[in-house]
Parts: structure tokens; C-alpha cells; sequence
């Protein structure tokens, strides 16, 4: 389950992701307002590290892949990958991160794919009362493993509009922008409202 807290983020992650998407070689140039129009979180096990992914069309049409994780102290060594530091009324401050280079973001992530998981339920936070809320989007891996092995460093790269995130028990393909072609390998199925399900993260040996 994740709590999602009534607060106010600033910037908000919008405004974030759109201050941080001109700088990406994979990010296409395109004008006019870029949307979220779906996310999708998963559980960090330890409960420390927000992980969520943002479906994000631009202003031609194009659906970006944006996984974040959100930490309350730095992740060291992981300047690179920082997207910004943000303000959270309830949490304080925060470290977002494009989460291709946090292990926690792996772990989840190849978890979901290996064993056929799927997004977490979500609650918000209300005067100490945990109310259940709506879903933006949904995900669905594809395996039937009964577990996956812990992931606890990743190594990245990117060609093209594919990030590669060696995780020690495998490659994770982040398809960076979709409705391309889609590597063999077990995968991550994203959906959301208005729009056909799409592969999202491929498993690759």
C-alpha cells in the first residue's frame, strides 16, 4: 500500500519534470504543454523510498516514460540522476530522483515483472485515517516467478530512447519513449485512462 499524503509540493512534479525533460538526449524536442496522463506507484519493502512512474505526453503527442523515486536524504552517488530538490508540506524536504539510477526503483520494478505483480493500492493520509484513492494508472508484469532476487546496485546506460539498467540478475529496458518497437524479454504493461496498454519496461537476461 502507498500513502499519499495531502500536501503541497514545491515545485510540483509537473513543473519538475518539465524543467528536467530538455536536458534528456531521449526526450523528444516538441512544443507546447507537456500532461501527465497517467502514473503508477509500487512498494518500497522498507517503506523510505517513494517510486512512481508518470506517463507524460508532450505537446505533439508523444508518451514519455519518467520513473521518479522520491528519498528524504541524498542517494549517494547518485548526483547524475538527480531531477530536483523539492519542498513537501507534510515530509519536508525531499530528493527526486529519475529512478533509473536507485537499486530501490530495480528491486520493485524487477520484482513486479518477474513474479506478475502489479501496481500498489493507494490510500491518502486524512487526520490519521488512511482513505483509499482513486488509481491514475495501472502496470502489469508479465512473469510467474514465485520471487525475484534482491537488487541492491544497478549500472546505467542509454541509447537512443532506450535506458539500460544492469541490475546484477538481469537488464531492465526503460522505453523511455512508447509505441515503438518492444525488445524480447518479460515485461512491465502499463495503462491508463484514455489510451491502449503499452510496454513500459522490458526483463532482459
Amino acid at each position: 500500500m502507498a500513502v499519499i499524503h495531502r500536501a503541497t509540493l514545491t515545485p510540483t512534479k509537473r513543473e519538475a519534470v518539465v524543467a528536467w525533460l530538455p536536458s534528456q538526449p531521449w526526450a523528444p524536442a516538441s512544443e507546447g504543454e507537456a500532461v501527465v496522463v497517467g502514473r503508477f506507484r509500487f512498494d518500497d519493502p522498507a517503506g523510505e523510498v517513494g517510486v512512481e512512474t508518470l506517463l507524460v505526453r508532450t505537446g505533439d503527442g508523444t508518451v514519455l516514460t519518467v520513473p521518479l523515486t522520491y528519498r528524504g536524504a541524498p542517494l549517494a552517488g547518485a548526483e547524475e540522476f538527480l531531477v530536483t530538490e523539492m519542498d513537501h508540506s507534510v515530509l519536508g524536504r525531499r530528493w527526486v530522483y529519475d529512478a533509473v539510477g536507485d537499486p530501490v526503483w530495480a528491486d520493485t520494478t524487477r520484482r513486479a515483472i518477474a513474479t506478475g505483480g502489479h501496481e500498489a493500492d493507494l490510500r491518502t493520509a486524512v487526520d490519521g485515517r488512511f482513505e483509499p484513492r482513486t488509481k491514475e494508472g495501472f502496470a502489469q508484469g508479465s512473469g510467474s516467478a514465485a520471487d525475484s532476487p534482491s537488487v541492491t546496485d544497478v549500472r546505467v546506460g542509454t541509447e537512443g530512447t532506450v535506458t539500460t539498467v544492469d541490475t546484477g540478475h538481469g537488464r531492465l529496458l526503460v522505453l523511455r519513449v512508447l509505441g515503438g518497437e518492444v525488445p524480447a524479454g518479460e515485461t512491465l504493461t502499463a495503462s491508463w485512462d484514455g489510451a491502449d496498454p503499452a510496454v513500459v519496461v522490458v526483463l532482459a537476461p
